[in-house]
């Protein structure tokens, strides 16, 4: 089978550049999964109803999110309700939402999509390691593809999550930096990894936000407010082939699409 995993999707930029790109691209690789990183999706910052909506109407299957995800209002009774986004598992018990879910391809394969955030330069929460471990055990019965977003600051904390997973996931990707490494592989045992998706939403930016606003805050450091940029946009992810009867992954490839 063959899914696909798109960069944190930054605000109307990220959310235009989906509907540009995915529908061509489900079609040319015969996409049977798309998972997205949406805690970004609404303004920069945040994820609503209406904007998860937007995006599942484009294509999108899977939301997952990461350290913004409780950043709209309405995040808390939406996340509660709706299958189709997935937050880090390992916010402590009693969060709204679930940090794994099971879904099923059009040919009937299940896979198991975890959502983990890291703790270097981040929010503590409960271990990811630990909870990765508990999470991996659960779901194995029931899907033998598994997959990993990592919402991480530091690339060591990405790296050794890839490591520590190797040969029990189908994939561990990361995201969070908005910026896409060029380190994908597939790790002894059949998991594909890589330590950045990178970002799906305003090319001339820093990070998705305006440029002039975080150079001023750079310069004098004086906390300006950081706005979406506008103009040209870009599209990154991977395409990930695995094997659905053992669950290992066969290919990585990168996309950088702009427009």
């Amino acid at each position: 089978m063959r899914l696909m995993m798109i960069g944190d999707i930054v605000g109307r930029p990220g959310r235009r550049a989906v509907k540009v790109n995915l529908e061509g691209l489900r079609r040319e690789f015969d996409l049977e999964l798309v998972i997205a990183n949406g805690e970004n999706a609404a303004g920069g910052n945040g994820i609503t109803r209406e904007v998860a909506q937007d995006l599942f109407s484009a294509g999108v299957d899977v939301l997952t999110m990461g350290n913004h995800v409780w950043n709209k209002k309405d995040a808390l009774d939406y996340i509660a309700q709706e299958t189709r986004i997935v937050r880090p598992a390992n916010y402590p018990p009693g969060t709204p939402g679930s940090g794994v879910n099971i879904y099923e391809t059009r040919r009937k394969v299940k896979v198991a999509v975890i959502n983990l955030a890291g703790r270097v330069f981040l929010q503590t929460l409960d271990c990811p390691f630990r909870k990765a471990d508990e999470l991996v055990k659960q779901v194995r019965d029931q899907a033998r593809v598994v997959v990993v977003d990592f919402h991480a600051e530091a690339t060591s904390e990405k790296m050794a999550m890839g490591w520590y997973l190797a040969g029990r996931v189908s994939a561990v990707c990361g995201t969070h930096t908005h910026v896409q490494t060029a380190d994908e592989r597939v790790l002894p045992g059949g998991t594909a990894y890589i330590t950045d998706l990178g970002m799906t939403g305003p090319r001339d930016s820093v990070i998705g936000a305006r440029k002039e606003n975080v150079i001023n805050r750079f310069v004098t450091q004086i906390p300006l407010p950081l706005e979406v940029a506008a103009g040209l946009f870009q599209f990154n992810g991977v395409i990930i082939d695995i094997d659905e009867e053992t669950g290992e992954a066969m290919a990585i490839r990168r996309i950088q699409n702009y427009e």
